[in-house]
């Protein structure tokens, strides 16, 4: 009888086991997503006039390819994070011209 007793709570403990390892799993894929949906949503909120970025292209005489305006967005992301990080350094709460 003991050692029937000591198989039961020894299934019990594995299948405990597994259902912990697949929660771990689980949670790990799901902050993965949540952490790349910040950083895509973030940058993907236009910082730009599409139309005034077009516009000033087209008036060089050149086209605007469909992607130009997302690498745009994205370089404006990128020197306003080290605009913030600059005025940081210096002490300060204020993004001035000079942080650019």
């Amino acid at each position: 009888m003991a050692k029937k007793t000591a198989k039961k709570t020894a299934k019990k403990t594995a299948a405990k086991k597994t259902v912990k390892k697949a929660a771990k799993k689980t949670a790990k894929k799901t902050a993965k997503k949540s952490a790349a949906k910040k950083t895509t949503a973030k940058q993907a909120e236009p910082l730009i006039v599409a139309s005034k970025v077009k516009a000033f292209i087209k008036g060089k005489d050149k086209m605007t390819a469909s992607e130009t305006l997302e690498a745009i967005n994205a370089k404006i992301y990128c020197m306003l994070e080290s605009a913030v990080c600059r005025a940081e350094a210096n002490g300060r709460k204020t993004v001035k011209p000079q942080d650019l």
